[in-house]
């Protein structure tokens, strides 16, 4: 749980040491007092400046530093902020964090605590801070862009377009609820009004209406690799991430967890499942392991069903994997016929594989890389990247096509629909009614963000 920022907080903002620099920050109160006490000054605000950080009793030197001093409310918190940057030992940060740690007033920082209080004091709407969290966690190009943009208000800058816009067709419809006994003047009010509603309606379910690319991205292209067991499942995978991520052997049912492996695929981040191998079984724990890998195979985006050269097509194939399915054939080094390695029939079509010498492997990756290419990265910037944007949205368009579908004379139900749209908008950016998903957001960011 946050404490409140009444307190003054500090945490090392930087990397595990050692390391070359480290970066301490203060944020509150008692900020300025820390760094004097430190620093001996006050440095000239947002300017970087050289001095020696002492222990405040003994006056002993710790090191050499650049201090800068950011005062409130001009600063990333909105509060008096100090920054200290030290070398990276151990024992210089050791020596800077107790030194803070004896100034009234101060405490270390909890997880996520610098940035709840830059949402807290209007630095950042929760669209933002859940792009910075998306930020600190991409790990390809393409999650790296989508949360640039959302922290760079991408979606709460068009959120609170869409809720002032809701905002001002409530306007018209109370006006003429007011003005009724005014002949034509309701008349007059409603229709502008039942226009800008349409219109922001269509707005937001065009946002909606994205395949789900945003929560894609953000979450990766979940590929599922199953079959029959002893089908080259894991060598298969080992081969495409070019390393022993799983487990191989010639005994069957060797593989009974999920085994997950994270790939950058021209920038696009995909998820790769080897499975349990598909087949009955007396042994519970292997019971448990197919059952695993059934569910995690319905669920992916797409499958790759691997099976032996020689085998019959989709014999042993069951139901409920879903539509995506490729077809890979394996150790088709050890038949007689060599012909039509590597070729495939297309996305959906048989691609012909190699674990042992790797033919037919970079056509594979080829197809998957274009595909997710085409699934995740194609089109405009998704606005949606969260179940819970989707969640909120979808609630806000529920509420238009009840106040679109009220019928003339129930005018008091349309303001109060429309009222409803703009709330849940206000929830999306953080506006109203979030602290109980708060301290969701913020348990996954790291000490001193």
């Amino acid at each position: 749980m946050i404490c409140p920022a009444t307190d003054t907080i500090f945490a090392l903002s930087s990397g595990r040491p050692p390391a070359a620099i480290a970066v301490v920050r203060v944020s509150g109160p008692a900020a300025g007092e820390a760094l004097r006490r430190l620093a001996g000054r006050l440095p000239e605000p947002r300017r970087a400046t050289l001095v020696t950080v002492r222990e405040p009793a003994t006056g002993e030197a710790i090191d050499q530093a650049l201090v800068l001093w950011f005062p409130g409310p001009h600063s990333e918190t909105g509060e008096d902020t100090a920054e200290l940057q030290v070398h990276g030992g151990r024992a210089v940060i050791a020596g800077v964090l107790k030194t803070l740690a004896g100034v009234p007033g101060c405490r270390p920082a909890e997880a996520g605590e610098f940035t709840k209080r830059a949402f807290d004091n209007g630095k950042l709407d929760l669209t933002r801070v859940e792009g910075l969290a998306d930020l600190i966690g991409a790990d390809t190009e393409a999650q790296r862009r989508q949360a640039l943009r959302h922290l760079r208000g991408l979606l709460g800058d068009r959120a609170e377009t869409w809720r002032q816009r809701l905002i001002e067709a409530q306007a018209l419809v109370e006006a003429g609820i007011d003005f009724s006994d005014e002949g034509d003047v309701p008349a007059e009010l409603l229709g502008p009004a039942l226009a800008s509603i349409g219109g922001l309606r269509g707005d937001i379910s065009a946002a909606l209406a994205d395949g789900r690319r945003g929560e894609r991205l953000r979450d990766g292209l979940v590929v599922a690799i199953a079959g029959p067991p002893n089908a080259g499942k894991s060598s298969l995978l080992n081969r495409i991430v070019r390393r022993e991520a799983a487990i191989v052997s010639p005994v069957p049912g060797t593989t009974r967890d999920v085994v997950e492996v994270h790939l950058d695929l021209g920038g696009q981040p995909v998820t790769l499942l080897d499975t349990a191998g598909l087949r009955e079984s007396d042994d519970p724990v292997e019971q448990e392991g197919v059952r695993r890998a059934r569910d995690r195979a319905a669920a992916a985006d797409l499958v790759l069903w691997v099976q032996e050269a020689g085998a019959q097509p989709t014999d042993s194939r069951p139901d409920g994997l879903g539509e995506g399915i490729w077809t890979v054939i394996t150790k088709v080094d050890l038949r007689g016929d060599r012909g039509g390695i590597g070729t495939a029939a297309g996305p959906g079509g048989v691609f012909e594989t190699s674990a042992r010498t790797g033919e037919g492997i970079a056509g594979l990756m080829a197809a998957l890389e274009a595909e997710a290419v085409a699934r995740v990265g194609a089109g405009e910037p998704a606005l949606v990247t969260r179940v819970r944007h989707r969640a909120i949205l979808e609630e806000a368009v529920s509420a238009l096509d009840r106040a679109l579908a009220e019928p003339e004379g129930r005018e008091e139900f349309l303001a109060e629909d429309l009222r409803l749209a703009a709330r849940a908008l206000g929830r999306l950016v953080g506006r109203v009614d979030v602290e109980d998903i708060l301290d969701v957001i913020f348990r996954d960011f790291c000490i001193g963000k």
